[in-house]
């Protein structure tokens, strides 16, 4: 996959207009619907530079490539990571750390004596 994870993408799939607000909700999480109402209320009561740049975006943001993630986790993942990259970082490093610790506990278990396992292989022999 040559595309990145972590840029906005236009989200043409969810769109209703240019892919605009979904690609926003898609790269921040926002819910889509919140997304869109700060937008129409931003438009109508704003003055006018909102709208001014949502066609900017939708014009230089690149589309969403298809089979950009995997399935939902893999988007949520993401998510997360756009949002706070640091603390993606820690939770990564949290769960290989957990992983460690598992591993090594199995490392343990086999290789400490353990006489009702060496009394089984001792009858497989």
């Amino acid at each position: 996959m040559t595309a990145r994870r972590t840029s906005f993408y236009l989200d043409k799939q969810n769109a209703k207009w240019l892919g605009v607000c979904s690609g926003i909700a898609d790269y921040t999480g926002i819910d889509l619907t919140v997304v869109r109402v700060v937008t129409v209320l931003g438009t109508v009561f704003g003055s006018g530079a909102l709208l001014v740049a949502y066609l900017i975006i939708a014009w230089m943001a690149p589309a969403k490539p298809v089979g950009l993630y995997d399935d939902a986790d893999d988007a949520k993942f993401w998510q997360g990571v756009r949002q706070s990259p640091s603390r993606s970082t820690r939770d990564v490093r949290a769960k290989f750390r957990d992983l460690d610790r598992r591993l090594a506990d199995v490392e343990t278990y086999y290789t400490s004596r353990n006489s009702s396992l060496a009394d089984e292989i001792d009858s497989l022999r």
